[in-house]
């Protein structure tokens, strides 16, 4: 694929790098750290927030965090580690009886982990993927909100915007929806979130696999300030996610603040000239 040719400066705040073999093959993919690197520059892209791919059952996130760490030294990736918990993200009854016996699992991420992450100046922040993961427990959520660090979060129809509100957005964290918390493709879900964005201050939503023009520019109309750049890489080639935002009706300086400006206040290390 050939490179786009733009004028912007364009940072990512999702992607995922799948360090081991066992990565892989629980997420299904094969592209090297190398690869990764190359689609980004061929869109344009000159930094990325990078997180592990799913772990298989049962397993710590801690070697895949630090794999991931370790891979982003002299490349143009920023850290993000990924926690789990023993919490159901569910509101049935089923889930609420699952979490009346939820009991942290030697896997499971505790307070200390996220204490160290906080302190090792390898990461930047955080991802969450409660549908997959499961949800942590009060204790770590309390000592995210004590890092002060920006949280990502994928949610969708298992975790829908108004569970992130229930379970989440009472702590002191700066979270970023993932895929406007919408994804696979729900534009009712997505325009939940966009209603959320008035009534919470330090929510914020990304851009990829959002596919709705009509909902993009909603987003970046009405909160101008708290839409961010996300490609997805490298379950979809970052020219993609970069097209469907240069193709919106905006103005120039509002992509300029989706593609670097709103990434890069939330997320330092993606600012121009930032040393990570």
């Amino acid at each position: 694929m050939l490179g786009l040719e733009h004028d912007f400066r364009i940072v990512d705040t999702r992607a995922t790098l799948d360090p081991d073999e066992s990565s892989v093959a629980t997420h299904g993919r094969d592209i090297s750290p190398e690869l990764l690197e190359r689609e980004m520059l061929q869109a344009g892209v000159v930094r990325a927030v990078a997180s592990p791919g799913r772990r298989a059952p049962e397993q710590s996130y801690l070697r895949a965090n630090n794999a991931v760490a370790r891979l982003s030294i002299d490349r143009p990736f920023v850290a993000f580690a990924r926690l789990n918990g023993p919490r159901d993200p569910g509101s049935g009854p089923v889930s609420a009886v699952r979490n009346l016996r939820a009991e942290r699992d030697d896997h499971h991420a505790r307070p200390d982990d996220v204490e160290q992450y906080s302190y090792d100046d390898r990461f930047h922040g955080f991802t969450l993927v409660p549908h997959v993961d499961g949800l942590p427990n009060e204790d770590v959520l309390t000592r995210l909100e004590a890092a002060d660090l920006p949280v990502i979060v994928h949610a969708g129809t298992e975790f829908p915007p108004a569970a992130v509100e229930r379970e989440l957005l009472d702590y002191d964290i700066s979270i970023v929806l993932a895929s406007f918390g919408g994804y696979p493709l729900d534009a009712d879900l997505m325009n939940e979130t966009l209603d959320l964005l008035a009534e919470y201050d330090r929510l914020y939503v990304e851009t990829s696999a959002v596919r709705y023009r009509e909902v993009l520019e909603r987003g970046v109309l009405e909160h101008p300030d708290r839409v961010l750049f996300g490609s997805g890489a490298p379950d979809v080639h970052p020219n993609v996610g970069v097209m469907e935002v240069l193709t919106l009706d905006v103005s120039e300086d509002l992509m300029r603040r989706v593609f670097a400006k709103n990434p890069a206040r939330l997320i330092p290390a993606l600012a121009e000239g930032a040393d990570v």
